[in-house]
């Protein structure tokens, strides 16, 4: 017999008996319909211990890697300890230790949470403004390497956040975020893999850190990496990148300009249109798109259309909140 730890109160689980039919013995509201792992409305996170193979089968493996499974398929070898409250949502203080210009309009802003954080590279987090706004920024820092997390806040005119982010926030100044979100980020669970990366403005910040993540971890495949701008100004990290393809006998970086044909060393058209040209045939590829929805949406069906695996595309559109309007909410990212 197997125990199941809800929200602090010890129930136990009969064996073959499933983690959904053991919380609704005990009394407790759950969701469900089918109960064949269908619908997926059963779905819930373990925070300790780790679900048998069947209950996660059907789920994207970025949800299994943070825990969740099927409730209805789940027949505990072991001992679990669940959340019904969404612990993603949990918020927590950060202190801004650095602020530095990457680029004349992207910022890297790095916060330092006050508690263990913990979280993939390539996830984002919702920041909260002392005036009750929010915005969602991605990760591009590397948990096991680095002590803070790190942000890349491009300037919106007339933004009422960025600008606040750019000229208000100080050094030393409190925050609060939320814990982190997404499934675009790295799994070392086929290190042979092909990866092919594209991102437009900001959203190389995940992708950078799926990089980092990727190399950092010793994976072999081919890793491509197309970051796309109208103009050389909104480019950034390049050299850096640069480095990483010389370090890195797999790995290739292309910067992409849309509206500026006259610069040496870079490529001219959009970063998706020319990483889905220059890469035909897509069905052994892991894709990680980033950036603007428009963007993130026409890569992802022609991506599809190239053969590639739905569950092997990863994407997080940005989305740009309307200037002195009701803040944004949604759990995508914010350029």
């Amino acid at each position: 017999m197997t125990t199941l730890t809800v929200d602090g109160r010890r129930l136990d689980c009969r064996p073959e008996e499933t983690v959904l039919d053991a919380l609704l013995r005990h009394g407790l509201s759950a969701s469900f319909s089918c109960r064949q792992g269908v619908c997926q409305s059963c779905i819930m996170r373990a925070v300790k211990g780790t679900p048998d193979e069947q209950s996660t089968r059907e789920l994207k493996n970025t949800l299994a890697a943070q825990g969740y499974f099927l409730s209805c398929q789940c027949k505990p070898k072991n001992d679990l300890e669940l959340t019904l409250n969404d612990s993603l949502n949990t918020i927590v203080a950060a202190t801004v230790v650095d602020k530095t210009l990457l680029s004349q309009t992207v910022l890297r802003l790095r916060l330092k949470p006050a508690t263990d954080f913990t979280y993939f590279s390539g996830q984002f987090v919702n920041l909260h403004t002392p005036s009750g706004d929010i915005r969602s920024y991605s990760l591009a820092s590397l948990p096991y390497e680095d002590d803070f997390l790190e942000m890349h806040v491009r300037r919106i005119e007339n933004g009422k956040v960025s600008s606040w982010i750019h000229d208000g926030l100080k050094l030393g100044d409190s925050l609060k975020i939320s814990s982190p979100h997404g499934n675009c980020f790295y799994l070392s669970d086929d290190p042979s893999i092909p990866m092919l990366l594209v991102g437009t403005g900001s959203g190389l910040a995940p992708l950078y850190g799926v990089v980092r993540d990727a190399l950092s971890r010793g994976h072999t495949g081919e890793i491509s990496l197309y970051h796309g701008s109208a103009l050389k100004d909104g480019l950034y990290l390049s050299e850096k990148l640069k480095t990483f393809a010389s370090d890195y006998n797999n790995f290739e970086y292309y910067p992409c300009l849309s509206n500026d044909d006259s610069q040496i060393g870079y490529l001219y058209g959009r970063a998706n249109d020319i990483a889905l040209k220059e890469h035909k045939h897509l069905a052994d590829y892991k894709i990680y798109l980033c950036g603007h929805p428009e963007m993130v949406k026409d890569a992802k069906k022609k991506a599809y259309i190239q053969m590639a695996d739905l569950a092997n595309i990863y994407s997080d559109p940005f989305v740009s909140a309307a200037p002195e309007k009701t803040p944004s909410r949604s759990s995508t990212p914010i350029l």
